[in-house]
């Protein structure tokens, strides 16, 4: 299915084996480490204090990393292409994708006002902290929240910029760059969609499924999984047919991310996740997750659960998250979610295997796939 399969920038040495998407991700953090190393030198030369307060920050964030699957899978669909030789441009496609996943994180974590990120504190929580400390400013407290919001939102644009240099300097240089533009153009367009829907649920109530549904492939499972898959093709010359068919593969792996990220989200462990456990919930965020137990909850009748799941819910005292947690289990919305993901990622897998990747890439996604959901993929009948 995926056509001829042409060498992206040259031949690799002969008795080079391939890089493994494991040894592709250190090989990109190595990149990325370059590039940070250049943006932060430019830095210096436009402003010092811009740079030690601003630049070095976003620049530390970056590095506490995280779990670098998109890079994982622009190498998967690098190679699911043909993709072969010099992988420069695949590596520095995943750098990329890092930088902009920081402006993401940096952006959502304003907006949902969360304290935490990657086991620190949130960049608005930091910025304020230094406001207060009097490292920033002047130490005011009715200033310092101010503050950190608005050098929050200009952290992540930063980091936005880097990667949109980073992305097109790569362009520029490959004949492929067309196509990879398109790609990362229409992904950054469906983050902010996905971003703006998630804000409008909130704010209107929303609880419906096919909201939730709507919200996690366009902030998450695209981001995650099919436009990475796209990008690293697009690097290999994949034609649309090809383009469209790691794509439905990766909206099935991405979904199945996006839920248990979902899962994680309200039974998780912090020490783990980097994030509080409890924060979807106490917002009551529209997940799948939430619409489904709402939908349960109704149907089984089970009206003290629906009126603690409902969106518009007065905020109750803190033991409403464990009532909250208990109402997922008892619902069964928790292991309908658990079902699902294990029935995404098999067809995601599937999917895959059926755009002729070689043996290995497949093997390479499978595994993938499982670190991404959790789940050992098993193949499954036709569901998405």
């Amino acid at each position: 299915m995926l056509g001829p399969r042409p060498t992206v920038a040259g031949p690799a040495e002969p008795d080079e084996a391939p890089l493994t998407a494991p040894g592709a991700t250190r090989a990109m953090e190595a990149v990325l480490e370059r590039v940070l190393e250049a943006r932060l030198r430019q830095a210096r030369d436009t402003d010092a204090v811009f740079t030690h307060e601003m630049a070095e920050r976003v620049a530390a964030f970056v590095r506490r990393g995280g779990k670098r699957l998109r890079t994982a899978f622009v190498w998967c669909g690098w190679r699911a292409a043909g993709g072969s030789g010099d992988a420069d441009a695949a590596l520095r496609t995943g750098a990329a994708l890092e930088l902009l996943q920081a402006c993401a994180l940096i952006h959502d974590d304003v907006m949902d006002g969360s304290p935490l990120r990657r086991g620190g504190p949130a960049m608005h929580v930091d910025f304020a902290h230094g406001h207060r400390a009097g490292r920033t400013g002047n130490g005011r407290a009715n200033g310092s929240e101010a503050f950190g919001t608005s050098a929050a939102v200009l952290a992540g644009d930063l980091a936005l910029a880097w990667a949109d240099d980073l992305l097109t300097e790569t362009a520029l240089a490959s004949p492929y760059g067309p196509r990879l533009y398109d790609e990362w153009r229409a992904m950054r367009t469906e983050m902010v969609a996905g971003q703006y829907r998630d804000l409008r649920a909130q704010a209107s109530g929303s609880s419906g499924s096919e909201e939730a549904l709507t919200i996690a492939v366009l902030k998450s499972a695209r981001y995650t999984v099919a436009r990475p898959l796209a990008l690293g093709a697009s690097l290999a010359g994949a034609d649309e047919r090809a383009l469209g068919a790691l794509r439905a593969a990766g909206r099935c792996a991405g979904l199945a991310f996006q839920l248990r990220d979902d899962l994680l989200g309200a039974f998780g462990d912090p020490a783990l996740t980097g994030k509080p456990a409890d924060e979807d919930l106490r917002s009551r965020k529209l997940t799948p997750l939430l619409a489904v137990a709402v939908r349960l909850a109704e149907a089984g009748g089970d009206q003290d659960a629906a009126a603690l799941l409902a969106p518009d819910a007065d905020t109750l005292p803190g033991h409403t998250v464990e009532r909250m947690r208990a109402a997922l289990e008892r619902t069964g919305a928790r292991a309908e979610v658990e079902s699902r993901i294990a029935e995404l990622a098999a067809a995601g897998v599937r999917r895959f295997e059926a755009t002729g990747a070689a043996p290995a890439v497949q093997r390479e996604f499978a595994a993938l796939v499982e670190r991404a959901s959790g789940v050992a993929p098993q193949h499954a009948e036709e569901l998405v």
